[in-house]
């Protein structure tokens, strides 16, 4: 399955409703060349109030609606289409990264679909992977290091 059109779709519903957030996990490193596949989106977003709010607008703009997952503690807000299994996570925070502010430094800018969708560094999703230690994660690390390996040797 082809996530790009569900991505850009996200990525300008976001433009809409102006959520800023960045794309973090496998689908950020697919965007940087990695040799993984996803459908799993994955956002770092500042939870504010305001951002709250824009939050369920996306929802609404997506026809999708906001579930909090059973473990508060995760910080973890999902949302989920039923009609076509579309699923999106919103995090307030991840591991391996210290603020939102410094994953939005380092991240680029990437057209998908026609939509702008920011993305996390490749090392920022690396960092995050070895800090979560999660089995998921583990299984994927070697790859997204060997791409950023050949990343850095490719500017040199």
């Amino acid at each position: 399955m082809d996530a790009t059109p569900l991505l850009a779709e996200v990525a300008a519903a976001m433009a809409t409703v102006k959520l800023e957030a960045v794309l973090i996990g496998n689908a950020a490193a697919a965007l940087q060349g990695a040799p993984v596949t996803t459908v799993d989106f994955d956002f770092l977003f500042r939870k504010t109030p305001r951002n709250m709010v824009k939050l369920k607008a996306l929802a609404k703009t997506l026809r999708a609606m906001v579930l909090r997952p059973y473990y508060p503690a995760s910080d973890l807000y999902r949302l989920v289409r039923e009609d076509d299994g579309l699923q999106v996570d919103f995090m307030g925070t991840i591991h391996g990264v210290r603020s939102f502010a410094g994953l939005r430094d380092r991240s680029s800018t990437v057209d998908v679909g026609g939509a702008t969708v920011r993305v996390a560094s490749l090392i920022d999703v690396v960092r995050s992977k070895r800090a979560a230690r999660r089995p998921r994660d583990l299984a994927v690390l070697d790859l997204l290091e060997k791409s950023l390996a050949k990343a850095s040797r490719s500017k040199n």
